[in-house]
C-alpha cells in the first residue's frame, strides 16, 4: 500500500463451515479490513447448503475492500491468510474450510489465468455469493456479460441460504 496507485473497489466472498464460524467469520473481516485502504461495508450473515462433499452448514458473506494491490499480489495475501488460519490447501475442491476466501470481481477487471480468474468464474451461479452481494450492491451488474443482479439470481440455481440474525461488524 502507498504505491501512489488509485485504490480499486475488490468485492470478496468469505465462507466458512469448520470449527467457530462465527469468529472464523469475523477474523477474516478483521484481516480484509487491515489490507483495504478504506472502511469496508459488508453484508450480513448467511447460513447456506454446501456445494460438493463438504458436510457442514456454511456461514457466507460478501465484503467490499478498496486495494491498491495488484489482482496477483491481493490473491497471494488472501491465500497466505487462509494457509495461516489453518486452512488445508490440499484439500479437496468443495470440502469442509475453515476460511474460504474469493475474489469475485475487482472493478472492471478481466483475468483468465489457469490460477486466477477475474470475475470469479463460479459466481454467477452461486447464490450464497449473489444474495449477499446483491445486499451491499443492490445495482451491481456484471462486469464481461452485463447482466443486473437481479437477472443473475433468476438464474441461479436454487440452494439452502438463510440471512442469520447476528451482528458479525
Amino acid at each position: 500500500m502507498g504505491t501512489g496507485v488509485q485504490p480499486v473497489f475488490v468485492w470478496i466472498a468469505l465462507g466458512s463451515n469448520q470449527g467457530d464460524r462465527f469468529k472464523n467469520m469475523q477474523d477474516a473481516r478483521f484481516f480484509l479490513n487491515s489490507i483495504s485502504e478504506s472502511a469496508i461495508p459488508s453484508s450480513s450473515l448467511f447460513e447456506t447448503a454446501p456445494l460438493g462433499p463438504a458436510d457442514n452448514l456454511f456461514y457466507n458473506a460478501v465484503i467490499l475492500l478498496s486495494t491498491c494491490e495488484t489482482p496477483e499480489s491481493l490473491l497471494r495475501l488472501i491465500k497466505e491468510y487462509e494457509s495461516a488460519y489453518g486452512r488445508d490447501m490440499m484439500a479437496p475442491r468443495w470440502s469442509n474450510r475453515i476460511i474460504d476466501l474469493d475474489i469475485i470481481a475487482m472493478e472492471k477487471v478481466q483475468i483468465q489465468l489457469d490460477w486466477l480468474q477475474i470475475p470469479h468464474k463460479e459466481y454467477p451461479k452461486r447464490q450464497f455469493v449473489l444474495v449477499p452481494l446483491q445486499e451491499i450492491e443492490p445495482k451491481w451488474s456484471d462486469p464481461v456479460s452485463n447482466k443486473h443482479i437481479t437477472e443473475m439470481l433468476l438464474q441461479a440455481p436454487e440452494g439452502f441460504i438463510k440471512k442469520l440474525p447476528l451482528s458479525w461488524t
